[in-house]
């Protein structure tokens, strides 16, 4: 980015959070010069930690796919710009894991490590911090689909795989253009989720699990010009997200045939709706198992009337809600929620959270 576009974003994120931080008008004027001498000085700035941590805010509340935007003003940041080696990294993203966590009771966070420069960059390989491997076999495939290509890459880091249908993958990280290294998590910090139904004892012997924080590892968070690639952050679980993705889609664990026939529904007609019916108990194991297990989790008809909150809580303060309906529906009775029956304007707002090109 060349220093006049870096200007303009740095000093339209400034005068934004400062005003909405109730900053002083000479407050932000000498930070706006402080931040111009930099900027023609070096090529780019550093924010404080006060200014990542509200972009870091603002980023979560301009997230057009989120559903769960009601709570950005919750979200704990980890300053972790200073840390230069992938021992430190690893030992910072495992904090992560813990203080999120808590036992149950999951905390929005988000660790954040060195901004972009020209000479240096931090990335996670990972596309979440805790996550299943996936296997190509002979007769078909073991684990989870999505991770197959990762897993691959792990191997060929030297990780050894297990081969089992819920494999804990490595964390992967990468300093500038130094060869990448791999980090085991310890299985104890990793909260997990047996599932089971509250009225099909039969669901148990699916043993099926679930992690229970989904910390996103693979997007950058850029905020007033500045990029940090490696950035993960983490809210808590909405059920489908599990129940009707993760679980249930024919390219992940696709595990809706086999609930379908153990509920004895015909699996030859659609007429049946063995599909719509095996769909809604399986996002009821989970939900149920979550709950009973004390994890924080969320139904989508919960969050739907939180992001109404949300929208309502915009229009006080005099800003547009942005989003992408595709993402904002739920994937499971979408037409149940108010969202399903209004437009959203899909404009993408900075600071925010991008996609990145994977590394491998």
């Amino acid at each position: 980015m060349d220093n006049t576009l870096l200007w303009k974003e740095a000093k339209e994120f400034l005068e934004l959070s400062y005003k909405e931080l109730h900053k002083s008008e000479q407050h932000l004027q000498s930070r706006l010069a402080e931040v111009k001498e930099m900027i023609e000085q070096q090529g780019y700035y550093i924010h404080t930690t006060e200014e990542l941590d509200y972009g870091a805010k603002l980023a979560w509340r301009n997230s057009n796919r989120c559903i769960g935007r009601l709570f950005w003003n919750s979200l704990t940041t980890f300053d972790e710009r200073h840390l230069n080696t992938e021992e430190d990294i690893f030992n910072a993203l495992l904090r992560h894991i813990e203080y999120a966590t808590n036992e149950g009771r999951i905390r929005p966070t988000i660790s954040v490590f060195h901004q972009n420069t020209p000479t240096k960059k931090v990335r996670l390989w990972n596309h979440q911090l805790i996550r299943y491997a996936g296997y190509r076999m002979e007769d078909g495939i073991i684990g989870d689909p999505h991770s197959l290509e990762f897993t691959e890459a792990c191997i060929a880091l030297g990780w050894e795989p297990k081969y089992g249908q819920f494999d804990l993958l490595p964390i992967v990280i990468q300093l500038d253009e130094n060869p990448p290294k791999l980090f085991d998590i310890p299985q104890h910090l990793v909260m997990e989720v047996p599932l089971r139904h509250s009225q099909y004892e039969w669901f148990e012997d699916l043993e099926l699990k679930w992690y229970a924080v989904p910390i996103i590892t693979e997007m950058s968070l850029e905020i007033g010009g500045l990029t940090y690639s490696a950035a993960p952050f983490n809210g808590w679980y909405m059920g489908t997200e599990i129940g009707a993705r993760n679980l249930a889609d024919d390219s992940r664990y696709n595990m809706l045939p086999k609930v379908a026939s153990l509920m004895g529904a015909d699996t030859k007609s659609n007429i049946s709706l063995w599909k719509d019916r095996a769909l809604v108990e399986l996002n009821a194991a989970v939900l149920y198992s979550f709950k009973e297990d004390g994890v924080s989790i969320v139904d989508h008809h919960t969050a739907a009337h939180q992001f109404k909150l949300f929208e309502e809580k915009e229009a006080e303060a005099n800003r547009q809600v942005t989003g992408n309906w595709v993402w904002l529906i739920p994937p499971v009775s979408p037409a149940t929620t108010h969202i399903y029956h209004k437009p959203y304007n899909n404009e993408v707002k900075k600071p925010n959270y991008f996609y990145q090109k994977k590394p491998y």
